[in-house]
């Protein structure tokens, strides 16, 4: 890893702000970050945030992410938001995120479509992997990270998996679980280790040593820089703790903390 590997902060706000809100926050945060040439911070509000917040926001200060959309480009599809409408304002797009999972019931078969389009949209997929509590209690991690991994990407070419990011999100980790545990250094990093080996394995080493791998689950200003240190993470997805602007702001001067420091 080098020091000019780019560190990503992405902000999950997941169903939180009006726009109205999210235009007043983003304001609040555009007077205290400051653009760093190797730190990209995404914002991720609600779909109908999307639209106002791209005509306000300063694209060299932040980038936008969409945190769901439908695979079909258009069709007789309603409530749904294709990421060809998305096109010029975002350009990140969750995918696989464990809530669209295990609350709303997305398949493998659902994600892997999403991260093709996405991909022939010119927006980045930033693929969601990670197990639930029983998966890892009865030994199942790796098998759970692997299926997931080779599930979301069994649609995308050696040359466009350079256009993906992955998101490792253990389901026990995640805040808005009640029973959250905050994942160990070792864990993550045992995870962030098979994900590039799975990825060498199919797409060669290379790539797997290029790919832009980040931790989510419970990060908040004291724990960010612990994670952020972890060899080969680089960046984070961050829930709760991005709600808040003295604690995402933190976060983020920890991330340039750890990137001067390399």
């Amino acid at each position: 890893m080098t020091s000019q590997r780019k560190t990503y902060i992405i902000a999950n706000w997941k169903m939180n702000f009006t726009p109205g809100q999210a235009s007043l926050y983003l304001h609040r945060l555009s007077n205290r970050v400051q653009s760093s040439r190797n730190l990209q911070i995404v914002l991720a509000p609600s779909t109908i945030s999307l639209q106002p917040l791209s005509l306000q926001i300063n694209r060299r200060q932040f980038k936008l992410c969409a945190q769901n959309f439908y695979w079909r480009d258009f069709g007789p599809y309603t409530g749904e938001t294709a990421i060809s409408q998305l096109r010029g304002f975002v350009d990140y797009a969750l995918v696989g995120h464990s809530e669209r999972r295990y609350i709303f019931g997305e398949t493998d078969k659902d994600i892997r479509a999403k991260v093709a389009t996405a991909i022939r949209n010119d927006v980045t997929p930033i693929l969601c992997i990670g197990e639930t509590a029983l998966e890892r209690k009865n030994g199942e991690t790796k098998s759970a990270i692997t299926d997931q991994l080779l599930g979301g990407l069994h649609d995308v070419s050696d040359e466009d998996l350079r256009k993906v990011i992955i998101a490792y999100e253990p389901v026990w980790a995640i805040s808005s679980n009640k029973h959250a545990k905050p994942a160990k250094p070792a864990d993550i990093a045992e995870a962030e280790m098979l994900i590039r080996k799975q990825i060498a394995r199919l797409y060669g080493q290379t790539t797997a040593d290029a790919i832009p791998i980040l931790y989510g689950g419970s990060v908040n200003a004291s724990t960010a820089a612990g994670y952020l240190d972890i060899p080969g993470i680089d960046g984070l997805l961050i829930g709760d703790a991005s709600l808040v602007a003295d604690s995402f702001c933190s976060i983020i001067e920890s991330a340039k903390g750890i990137i001067d420091e390399r």
